[in-house]
């Protein structure tokens, strides 16, 4: 199938097909005159990098993680550095949880100096 069949088929943008393929995560196979030719196999691939990515998993993650993969949903072979890439990512998310905690009580801090009645003054720029 072509390019823009598959980004239909998988949910991923034509630009991101690309990217994908130029970061070495999708190889398709390639027509005479050049142009993509993916599989269905190639098409199961972009699934699992769709949801890898949805998850909001890094390329270089990606990269660590798709070998281990052994189906759709996904499950995981228990291959080499598996444990450790995981709850590498894990520890990512705790500190962008414990940044956005303490932004947000920040917020509310300011929110809460405000006083109830005060006109809201807003900026014509």
């Amino acid at each position: 199938m072509q390019i823009g069949e598959m980004s239909q088929r998988s949910g991923i943008s034509i630009r991101m097909l690309r990217y994908y393929e130029a970061e070495g995560l999708l190889q398709p196979h390639r027509t005479d005159s050049g142009y993509r030719d993916y599989s269905e196999a190639d098409l199961e691939e972009a699934k699992r990098i769709k949801q890898l990515a949805d998850a909001g998993l890094t390329i270089e993650a990606m990269h660590d993680l798709l070998p281990c993969i052994i189906s759709p949903k996904p499950t995981f072979h228990p291959c080499d550095r598996l444990r450790a890439r995981l709850e590498t990512e894990v520890a990512k998310l705790d500190q962008k949880l414990a940044y956005m905690q303490r932004s947000r009580s920040q917020i509310v801090g300011y929110l809460a100096d405000l006083p109830v009645d005060a006109p809201v003054l807003i900026s014509q720029d």
